[in-house]
This record gives C-alpha cells, sequence and structure tokens, in this order.
C-alpha cells in the first residue's frame, strides 16, 4: 500500500510539472515578438519649403530621414499584428552654419495577413492608423558674431537662437513586409515598406504648437523602408 501511493504521488507530481510546462509554452507561445528596425525614409513638405524660400538666413530642408523603429509583432494563423513607435532624423542640421534639419516622431499599430504558408518565410500585406509629429530646425550661421554683442544684447541672443516649427497629424498606413526565420537562434531578419499619410493638410505651427496666422500648409506624408530584425521565438501559427 505504502508503495502504491508513493507511485501514485510520484506520477502526480510529474504531470504537475508536465501541465506546467505546457502551460509555460502556450503563453510563451502566443506572446508577442520583440522587434526593432533601421532604414529611411522620405517626405516633402512643399507648403513649408515655398515659405521657407523667401527667407535667405535660412537653408531648404533634406527630404531624407534616418529612422530607428522598436516595436512587437504577433503572428497567429497567419494573422498578423504590429505596434511600432519610430523617429527619424535627417542628421543634417549644424547649429554653427546656415542649415536644417528634420526631426520626427510617430507610432502606429497595422494588422495584416502572412500570405506564404511556410514555417521559414513571411509575406505579408499590413494596413493600420497612427499618429506623427514632425518637427523642421534651422539654424543661422553665426561665425560673424561676436560674444561680447551676445552677452550684452538679448536681440542678438534671440538672433541666434534655432527657428522651429512643428506639424502633427493622425494618419493611415499602408505597408508589406518579408521575414526570414533563422533556424538556429529562432530570430528573423526582413524588411518593410510603408507608406504613411495625414487623412488632410495640416498647418505649421510654433516651437510650442502655437497657431499661427497665415501658416504655410502640408499633409504629412512618407515612404520608408527598414531592416527588421526579431528574436525571441518563432512564429506562432
Amino acid at each position: 500500500m505504502l508503495i502504491a501511493l508513493s507511485v501514485f504521488s510520484l506520477s502526480a507530481m510529474a504531470q504537475e510539472k508536465t501541465d506546467k510546462k505546457a502551460k509555460w509554452e502556450k503563453m510563451r507561445s502566443n506572446a508577442p515578438i520583440m522587434t526593432n528596425g533601421i532604414g529611411m525614409s522620405f517626405q516633402n513638405f512643399d507648403g513649408l519649403n515655398h515659405r521657407i524660400a523667401g527667407f535667405p538666413q535660412y537653408k531648404g530642408l533634406n527630404n531624407r530621414m534616418y529612422t530607428l523603429t522598436a516595436g512587437s509583432m504577433h503572428v497567429m494563423n497567419n494573422f498578423v499584428s504590429q505596434m511600432s513607435i519610430t523617429g527619424g532624423s535627417g542628421l543634417t542640421g549644424n547649429p554653427n552654419e546656415k542649415s536644417s534639419t528634420l526631426r520626427s516622431i510617430g507610432g502606429g499599430i497595422d494588422l495584416g495577413y502572412d500570405v506564404i504558408p511556410s514555417k521559414s518565410v513571411m509575406l505579408y500585406p499590413l494596413v493600420g492608423i497612427g499618429g506623427e509629429t514632425f518637427h523642421a530646425i534651422y539654424y543661422r550661421d553665426v561665425s560673424t558674431v561676436e560674444f561680447d554683442a551676445v552677452a550684452n544684447s538679448t536681440t542678438v541672443q534671440n538672433s541666434i537662437r534655432k527657428t522651429k516649427f512643428v506639424n502633427s497629424a493622425f494618419t493611415y498606413r499602408l505597408g508589406l513586409g518579408m521575414s526570414f526565420a533563422s533556424p538556429k537562434d529562432m530570430g528573423s531578419i526582413g524588411i518593410q515598406a510603408g507608406y504613411v499619410s495625414g487623412f488632410h493638410d495640416e498647418k505649421w505651427k510654433s516651437a510650442e504648437y502655437q497657431n499661427l496666422a497665415n501658416a504655410p500648409h502640408d499633409i504629412i506624408k512618407r515612404f520608408s523602408v527598414s531592416l527588421i530584425f526579431s528574436g525571441g521565438k518563432k512564429w506562432h501559427r
């Protein structure tokens, strides 16, 4: 009797351990995949550029930015969902020279479907919504400004400060992604291309988000391409 009870107890403990492991594996398989990306985006703000062209102390914006993306992806029965935050910078501004740069921050939620039934390759169109904010920053040439003049005059101090305008909008997002799974570390590498656009044009505002009279209008829209890295587990189908 004692032996039978011992065997039963050990079997119950083993089953409990197996059940806990299975539960953990199920939770892990349903968890999001963390993603990171690096890429470029291209945008053109005609309204702002046309207005700034009338001020010789400023240099026009470059239409290219470099981007970093962080987010998560979930794949279940070939349906794909992802959330991401993207920061961008033109990396062109120099505070000591006549120059300009463009910076942005944005995020969104996308839904898609994997059209390739494979454990090692994904090809998925995406559609989603989000929001974007762009900062257009302009620097003046300060090479001839004297130290004493800056120290003595608030007017000179203000004249050498950067000038910044801001534009924000809710956006819709269209994209296409392709990923290749690694058989060794359970991660993946892929590429995503996308188009992001506001629903209508928005006024450029001051750095403090103040409305300005007779401000130029632009619609936020950009094309982007990014290299996407993910790790932690394989896709769950």
